[in-house]
């Protein structure tokens, strides 16, 4: 049972950040040729001051505003030099778009992926890695946030199927989208710029420019266009090899030499502290960079704080009145913590999932937040990418529902109104009281 098509979906330390960090970024609009040579780190956001040790929002902020009306081009703060976007058609104040240290394809999207196998990349990577995971038509591939985050967009085609992989390094969203729309096949690239501190793409078809958060066309002719959104999710190498044993994943082979497997934006991650370039009023309701799994329907939008889900480990719940499961398991690696990413804290990774196997419901539970999930109907055990591991289901695989995984603060910029699910909240509904019956 899937939701009704989503409007928003996937938004959605300790010496955090001791020393500003120091790149030699080069911007794109001083290169020419080929990447920087081996050596120069290339250009990320973190060229820029990040906030200071342990600044952090007031705690009496409010919800944020819906992002505001659009404006003139007036209001415009970013260079239109080189551009051939249509900027007299927008959606979206246009003041609040700004530049984030790189300009245009300064943060280099992988146009080429090139793939290896599992053992391949296991030479380089820890079985804690996290990687984006997308499976279609039967075909995996697992792309490692310890690429995606020196180019945020990679351009693939997989199954036959042409999609665009992307990850935001500030608000942590990495969200999938197809890049085939009404028939014409997009290939995206970054603008360089930001709003509420949100990666901006473009389109190199039209140069429209879009809202990475939301799928959305915010500025150009293409404005008010949306992209499909492919289920996806974060989880761990090992997670990953488990599930899919055959599936492939990104190889560092990008034709942009960088320092894959290092984390430019170290400490980045800290839940309470402030965010970078983002220009916005942070709903209080929770720490500003707390991840949090959101869902969005057309008539509901709600987000499961991971310290909440921690405490559970899985969460039966309703959204718009649709039966989902939210799965939290341990063992995947924050890429925005330490110096170098399979070294980050252990923060978990997520699924969501409709319970059901042909046509049958099922009620998933697990005993303690790291005790094995059973169905109640079978007895079979499930894992976090939806697959039944034993028991009678086993192979079977529950649906996919597309959500995201953030930081707070990004995903209420573009949602205030959302729901925030928590384990007292919940009561003794919790799905942690006690243990599934067999069969």
């Amino acid at each position: 049972m899937h939701l009704p098509r989503p409007r928003i979906i996937g938004l959605g330390g300790g010496a955090l950040l001791g020393a500003v960090i120091v790149l030699l970024v080069v911007f794109a609009s001083a290169r020419s040729g080929p990447g920087p040579a081996a050596g120069d780190p290339g250009p990320t956001r973190a060229g820029s001051a990040l906030p200071e040790a342990g600044s952090s929002p007031a705690a009496s902020l409010l919800p944020s505003a819906k992002p505001s009306s659009p404006g003139s081009l007036a209001d415009l703060r970013v260079s239109t030099a080189g551009w051939r976007t249509d900027f007299t058609r927008s959606n979206v104040d246009l003041g609040e778009i700004i530049g984030g240290g790189p300009g245009k394809d300064g943060i280099p999207a992988v146009n080429e992926p090139r793939f290896e196998s599992i053992g391949a990349v296991a030479t380089w990577l820890s079985e804690e890695a996290p990687v984006i995971v997308l499976e279609l038509h039967g075909e995996a591939r697992a792309y490692p946030l310890a690429i995606l985050i020196w180019h945020e967009i990679v351009n693939d085609t997989i199954a036959g199927v042409p999609v665009v992989v992307t990850f935001c390094p500030l608000c942590n969203t990495a969200l999938v989208f197809e890049r085939t729309v009404d028939g014409v096949t997009y290939d995206f690239g970054t603008t360089g710029n930001l709003r509420f501190s949100d990666l901006v793409m473009y389109d190199r078809q039209t140069e429209t420019w879009w809202q990475q958060a939301t799928g959305r066309a915010i500025v150009g002719e293409l404005t008010d266009t949306q992209l499909v959104f492919l289920p996806s999710q974060i989880v761990s190498l090992a997670d990953f090899a488990a599930a899919y044993p055959a599936g492939t994943v990104l190889s560092r082979d990008t034709g942009n030499p960088r320092d894959y497997g290092r984390n430019p934006y170290p400490g980045y991650d800290r839940a309470d502290q402030a965010p970078f370039l983002f220009e916005g009023v942070v709903d209080g309701r929770v720490a500003p960079k707390e991840r949090v799994v959101t869902v969005d329907s057309a008539d509901e939008a709600v987000a499961y704080p991971y310290s909440e889900l921690r405490k559970v480990g899985l969460v039966n719940d309703r959204v718009a009145g649709q039966a989902i499961v939210v799965i939290w398991e341990s063992g995947t690696a924050s890429a925005l913590d330490a110096p170098l990413i399979d070294e980050g804290q252990d923060v978990g990774s997520t699924g969501v999932f409709s319970p059901e196997v042909d046509g049958r419901s099922l009620t998933l539970r697990r005993v303690a937040p790291d005790a094995p999930i059973r169905d109640v109907e079978t007895g079979s055990t499930w894992d976090v990418t939806g697959r039944a591991t034993d028991g009678p289901l086993v192979g079977a695989r529950l649906a996919p529902i597309p959500h995201g995984d953030h930081f707070w603060f990004a995903w209420a910029a573009f949602e205030p109104s959302t729901r925030i699910w928590t384990a007292a909240a919940a009561g003794s509904s919790s799905d942690v009281d006690s243990p599934p019956p067999l069969p």
